[in-house]
Order: C-alpha cells, then sequence, then structure tokens
C-alpha cells in the first residue's frame, strides 16, 4: 500500500510540475469593428515591425464634393493593403481634418496661395479598414479650419479607435500592441502643434514619453517643400517666409532623447534616410495617397510604404522600400520600376555620406557593413 501511495505521489507531483512549466497560452485581442484583416499577434518584446507613409489626403470637400473621390475613397489604398494591415504598428500624416460642415479659418482666407482640406468624417472607416494606429496632425493643414476642425477631427479619429498626436491640446499618446507599449508625438512649424524649433522642448517631451512606453515614434513636418527641396541641407530650413526647422538637429535631437525611430513629411517629395545612434531616420516619406489638390507630377508623384524592424530595445535591424507611384487618374499605384528606390538611394548617398544603412536595388534595408 506504501508503495502504491509513493507512485501516486510521483506522478502528481510530475503532473503539477508539468503543469507549471507549460507555455502560457497566446490571448488573442479582438479585432476593432470594422477592420477585415487582423494585426498579427506576435510574442511581447519580440521583433517589432512598423509601416510607415506620409502624406494621407483623401480629398476634400471644400469648395465643392467635385475634388471628393467617386468610390466614397474607399478603394485608396488597395495597392498595399496587405502591407498596411500586417504591421504591429500602421503609421501616417494625416493632410487635413476630418470635418463634414465649417468654415476655413481666418487666417488662411487672407494667404495668396492656400488650400483647404476638408475629408468627410466618414472616411475615418477608410484609414481604421487600411489598419492605421496611430497619426501625426502637426502640419500645415490640420488648421485649415480652425478649432473645429481640429476639435472635429480629434473627436472622430477617437470614436475609430485611432491614435494620434502632434497638436498641443493633445501632443502625445501612449498606447498598446501585442504586449508592447508604444509612445508618440509629433512636431510641426504650425500654429497650435508642438514646436519643431524648440529643440529644448522637443527633448522633454520626447524623454517624458520614454519614461512611460517601451517604443517611441516620433513624427515631424519640416523642410521646404517641392522638387527644389528633396535634398536634407545642413542648418535651418526656410519656407514661404517661415522657418520650417533645421531637421536634421531636430532628428538627432529626438533620437537622443530617446526616440526609437524618426519619420518626416512635409516637403511632399521622398528624402533621404540615416542610422543614428542605431535608429532609423527618413526625413521625409514625401506623399502617399493624396487625392487631387495636391501636386504628383515628377518626383511628387512617387510614393512609398517604409517597412520598419526593431529589436525589443527599439534598435534598427532592418527594412524595406515598398516602391508606389500616384497619378491623379489612377490613385495610388505599385511601380515596378522602382523609381522612388532608386531616388532615396541617391539622395542618402549625397546627403549622408556614412549612412549608417544601405539601400539595395529591390528597397530592401541592412545595418551598413551587414
Amino acid at each position: 500500500m506504501k508503495k502504491f501511495f509513493f507512485v501516486f505521489a510521483c506522478i502528481a507531483a510530475l503532473f503539477v510540475a508539468a503543469c507549471n512549466n507549460a507555455p502560457a497560452p497566446i490571448r488573442l485581442s479582438p479585432a476593432p469593428a470594422g477592420k477585415p484583416v487582423a494585426k498579427p499577434v506576435a510574442k511581447p518584446h519580440d521583433t517589432i515591425s512598423i509601416a510607415a507613409v506620409g502624406d494621407i489626403m483623401l480629398g476634400t470637400a471644400y469648395p465643392n464634393k467635385n475634388t471628393l473621390p467617386p468610390d466614397s475613397a474607399k478603394n485608396s489604398f488597395k495597392a498595399v493593403l496587405n502591407e498596411l494591415r500586417n504591421a504591429d504598428v500602421t503609421f501616417g500624416n494625416l493632410e487635413g481634418t476630418l470635418l463634414d460642415k465649417g468654415s476655413p479659418a481666418r487666417y488662411k482666407k487672407n494667404l495668396a496661395i492656400a488650400y483647404f482640406f476638408k475629408m468627410p468624417t466618414a472616411y475615418v472607416n477608410v484609414l481604421k479598414d487600411a489598419g492605421f494606429d496611430v497619426l501625426s496632425l502637426a502640419n500645415n493643414h490640420s488648421g485649415d479650419f480652425g478649432e473645429e476642425g481640429r476639435i472635429s477631427t480629434a473627436k472622430t479619429l477617437d470614436s475609430a479607435g485611432i491614435n494620434y498626436g502632434g497638436l498641443l491640446s493633445h501632443p502625445t499618446a501612449i498606447f498598446k500592441q501585442n504586449g508592447v507599449t508604444y509612445g508618440f508625438c509629433a512636431f510641426a512649424p504650425n500654429a497650435s502643434t508642438l514646436p519643431i524649433l524648440d529643440l529644448k522642448n522637443e527633448a522633454q517631451v520626447i524623454g517624458g514619453l520614454k519614461r512611460q512606453v517601451d517604443i517611441v515614434i516620433v513624427s515631424f513636418h519640416g523642410g521646404a517643400e517641392g522638387v527644389a527641396y528633396e535634398h536634407v541641407p545642413p542648418g535651418g530650413e526656410s519656407y514661404l517666409g517661415q522657418k520650417r526647422g533645421d531637421v536634421r538637429a531636430f532628428a538627432h535631437t529626438a533620437v537622443d532623447a530617446g526616440a526609437d525611430v524618426v519619420f518626416g513629411n512635409g516637403p511632399h517629395v521622398n528624402r533621404a534616410m540615416e542610422r543614428y545612434k542605431g535608429r532609423l531616420i527618413a526625413y521625409s516619406l514625401g506623399n502617399f495617397c493624396t487625392y487631387k489638390c495636391v501636386s504628383v507630377d515628377g518626383v511628387c508623384g512617387l510614393s512609398s510604404l517604409l517597412k520598419v524592424n526593431l529589436n525589443k530595445n527599439g534598435e534598427f535591424i532592418n527594412g524595406q522600400i515598398i516602391a508606389l507611384k500616384q497619378t491623379h487618374a489612377g490613385g495610388l499605384q505599385r511601380d515596378s520600376s522602382n523609381k522612388v528606390i532608386t531616388r532615396v538611394r541617391a539622395l542618402t548617398k549625397a546627403d549622408f555620406p556614412n549612412p549608417g544603412l544601405t539601400i539595395a536595388d529591390d528597397g530592401k534595408i541592412t545595418v551598413q557593413g551587414n
């Protein structure tokens, strides 16, 4: 009998040990309503994938609805839906407001050249379905319709569960994905946005985020605009009399303060990339999906989607530039000629003799020397 109890006790002990040492079950977070393809579920603090794009403007209802897409923008991102949806975090710059009614801001009416971007609030579902997790509102068009437009945009994004930052009223965002906590902030030289010209404040904002999160994503709207401004110059830039920031100093300050990746926008063209202190800086992601009212002539029509992989410490592992192009007639399309890849590689070589990264013909980005 004692032998029987001894054997039984051994079996029980082995069973308990096996249960205690079993791997924890992976719990799938419910997919947000309206998103047809769920985000992949990764192990906490494993390789982190980010999909990043530049300017998004899905048409404007001002001054009339003739500049809205005929399909209510539903097919805007069809060329890269899989890439947008299948990243841990998907980022873009929302160049305009989400607003159904309202008048343009008075200060812009007085400008010699002024464009007013007002997307219907229902278009937020297009952004949500494409997989966007976080958007920058730090740009020169988030204030096109004044405070009314900013409030409507914020409420609309809140209702869809899309994170955002860059406004003085909402400078940062903290959110969690697959066990990783992210912090986001964005800067611009425009009214009611976090100021790109104040590097001391920039460092404080980013440093404060870094103390609360695992990965910090920073965006900026800076640099001059147009085909004459593809290069990243040393020192400050101005455009139409406005100081648009020293983007090199801004990006380096961001990384020094705790940023793990920095995404630029504003020039409406793609710019160079560099790896600084192990972190990736993309100085401008250019126009991504901008329906009419934004020039897509020449290099302004070269678009891209940047895929970035980081390790658990936020250090750049590798990436990929997906070549795209835009026309007003055809919208966003794949570009088999890879023109944007060729251009970004040439700009990187010209502007940063030792960029710390290598861009291959197919757009693959690796650490220099690997």
